[in-house]
């Protein structure tokens, strides 16, 4: 049997940066596209010459990959050894895929899309700062399936300025009637040095918040999906196997820019910008910026961390008997495990810190 093994691929480009949007992307770079995949396939086959595992998973994230050329995209990405029957995901902007994309990335062996969603509600997604709209999306998802990639996540985002129930409803809805195979949805989070951060009229509301996501898990659970982690849902079989790999504490390498890896309880990272990422592969220079070691208790208490938000949960005995009848109304007990109900999901964090 393989043991899992990630390979992450860090596209650092976009048209333009949303407002809520802190990670390590930027709109003013794209001049640096082809030195960059240059540079992200030199990583690559030098990884792979040191004798890296064979990957179980890739996954192509950013920023915004379907930006970049897509063919040099597909040799990039089909300079990564991997096992027959791998799942290769690509995330996607609605507004930047054409059928050229497509193919391109099903040659290269790209068997799964993610579609960066966020909403089905015009003035949602405006309020967000996207440049699509919702005919967009049925367009972008009819152009995948027609050339051949059937398996497709749609990611969407909750609690923007002016959204109201009723819109979210409607996303889900729509979504539904896509007919994905798996449905991401992620509250609006407020990260520091962000637009939406320095304009609090904006700022989302946590019970809204609460209400959205109880919505959302009732009519996607209706719909035939299965909650298995708190914020992704999939049908029978379709969970997404990268992200599977993340919460159990599996082995992945990340390429790119600000990419993180781990191995066996090292996790280093990648230095930050392009430029400097380039320039270092260039002169043969290592790209790691910084690694942590973690201790063998910091590692077992973060897999129980992890593991809570799946749907397999943790063992019973991860809690003191007075914190499980304590978190009774947020657990479940099945057997010699516990997992979080449907209300315990929105206090995870809770009772995350009740693990022993």
């Amino acid at each position: 049997m393989t043991i899992p093994f990630g390979v992450y691929l860090h596209i650092p480009f976009c048209s333009r940066r949303c407002e809520y949007c802190a990670f390590a992307t930027w709109s003013d770079r794209n001049h640096l596209q082809e030195a960059y995949l240059d540079a992200l396939q030199q990583e690559i086959e030098r990884e792979v010459a040191a004798g890296m595992p064979v990957a179980t998973s890739v996954f192509v994230g950013g920023g915004t990959p379907s930006l970049v050329d897509p063919h040099r995209l597909a040799e990039v990405v089909s300079s990564i050894p991997i096992v027959t029957g791998a799942e290769v995901t690509i995330e996607c902007n609605p507004e930047s895929v054409t059928s050229e994309h497509v193919s391109s990335y099903r040659e290269a062996g790209v068997s799964r899309l993610s579609f960066g969603v966020q909403s089905l509600s015009a003035h949602v997604l405006q309020s967000l700062g996207r440049d699509h709209n919702p005919e967009t999306v049925v367009q972008a998802v009819e152009i995948a399936r027609a050339s051949g990639i059937q398996r497709l996540n749609l990611d969407l985002i909750y609690g923007g300025a002016g959204e109201s129930v009723a819109d979210w409803k409607h996303t889900i809805e729509q979504v539904i009637a896509l007919n994905p195979d798996h449905v991401s949805a992620y509250a609006l989070t407020i990260e520091a040095g962000t637009p939406l951060a320095d304009d609090p009229a904006r700022h989302p509301d946590d019970d809204d918040q609460a209400d959205k996501y109880l919505l959302a898990d009732a009519l996607l659970t209706d719909a035939g999906f299965e909650n298995y982690e708190i914020s992704n849902w999939a049908k029978p079989g379709q969970e997404c196997d990268h992200n599977l790999l993340y919460w159990r504490q599996g082995n992945y390498r990340g390429f790119g820019c600000a990419a993180h890896s781990h191995s066996d309880g090292r996790r280093w990272w990648n230095v930050r910008t392009p430029e400097r990422y380039i320039d270092l592969i260039a002169s043969s220079g290592s790209v790691e910026a910084s690694a942590e070691e973690l201790e063998p208790e910091r590692q077992r208490i973060e897999g129980l961390q992890l593991a809570l938000r799946t749907r397999e949960g943790v063992p019973v005995s991860s809690l003191s008997d007075d914190d499980v009848a304590l978190l009774e109304p947020l657990v479940v007990l099945s057997e010699d495990r516990l997992t979080l109900s449907v209300e315990g999901r929105l206090l995870a964090n809770e009772v995350a810190v009740r693990l022993r």
